[in-house]
């Protein structure tokens, strides 16, 4: 990623900000890379990482957004999307529309990522049973759920490893 006011270090992964910059831009400059760390063909190895890139990416939003790491069988990202947008409190997610999107980019598994615009990550009653919806679907052409995490301002909560899934 190259940003006008930013030089690469001498150091991989550092970089030197070469003119004043605003909070704004530091956001967009940090969910660049937050947006890059999860492009096609990275392998997702490191949980903590992947939950400090989300946070990124989802901190801004006012209302509840659905989104899914689409992944092949060696647990490489094939696309981020976001499928679905709600309230303040709520997104409506359609299982069918998750498994058409999933089978379109050939994916072997998933992450499910929702926020909570309200800051604390606890899975809701709702997340959980959506999350057992999709799973069953998903499921049935042969393609593994391997979290879903909820994203907060407070944190990110794993449905893996609360031993949910």
């Amino acid at each position: 990623m190259t940003h006008r006011k930013l030089t690469a270090g001498e150091i991989a992964g550092t970089y030197h900000v070469t003119a004043p910059v605003t909070e704004a831009e530091l956001m967009g400059i940090a969910q660049g890379f937050a947006k890059r760390k999860l492009a096609r063909g990275r392998k997702l190895t490191q949980p903590a990482l992947v939950f400090e890139y989300l946070q990124v990416l989802f901190q801004g939003y006012e209302h509840e957004v659905f989104s899914v790491l689409f992944l092949d069988t060696q647990h490489r990202v094939i696309r981020f999307e976001t499928l679905f947008r709600g309230t303040i409190d709520s997104a409506s997610v359609y299982p069918r529309e998750v498994v058409k999107r999933a089978l379109a980019h050939n994916a072997g598994a998933v992450v499910l990522v929702h926020n909570h615009p309200s800051g604390d990550p606890a899975p809701s009653d709702a997340d959980r049973r959506i999350t057992q919806r999709l799973k069953e679907a998903l499921g049935l052409m042969e393609i593994r759920v391997i979290d879903h995490i909820v994203v907060g301002s407070e944190g990110c909560t794993s449905f893996a490893e609360r031993g949910y899934l």
